[in-house]
């Protein structure tokens, strides 16, 4: 008997950690409804835009260049000549004409360079060049 009495008394070695996940398991549970609750919660009546196409973005040329030296006004085929004619009948049309320039990372840096002194020259001042994100 005085080995059972002992056995009684000992210190649990373990912590019964049901009922702590049961409690983290409910907090996570009203947390989630809270956070959508709240978010759902706001209504706004948005205004009505216009589709008319004098508030639409002007449209962006892409100029392309690829490996061999051939330059494209979008997805056509031209010439430098050309590419100049029609860069500059849409910058008359729309003054704040965006271009992104695309250029193959093997193409020689004088045709590039070429392109991007004839849009200088016309004096396109919303200009970007197309990079590819570096991945690690």
């Amino acid at each position: 008997m005085a080995s059972a009495g002992k056995e009684d008394n000992e210190p649990y070695d373990d912590i019964n950690i049901t009922p702590m996940l049961d409690l983290a398991y409910v907090l996570l549970i009203i947390f989630i409804i809270m956070t959508t609750a709240s978010i759902q919660g706001i209504t706004v009546n948005l205004p009505q835009a216009s589709a008319a196409p004098s508030l639409a973005k002007p449209k962006t040329k892409a100029v392309t260049i690829t490996a061999d030296g051939q330059i494209y006004l979008d997805t056509y085929p031209v010439t430098l000549p050309e590419l100049e004619q029609r860069l500059g009948q849409y910058k008359a049309a729309d003054p704040e004409l965006p271009v992104v320039v695309k250029g193959d990372a093997a193409v020689q840096y004088q045709k590039v360079m070429e392109v991007l002194d004839m849009i200088g020259r016309l004096q396109i001042t919303q200009l970007g060049l197309v990079t590819q994100k570096l991945v690690k």
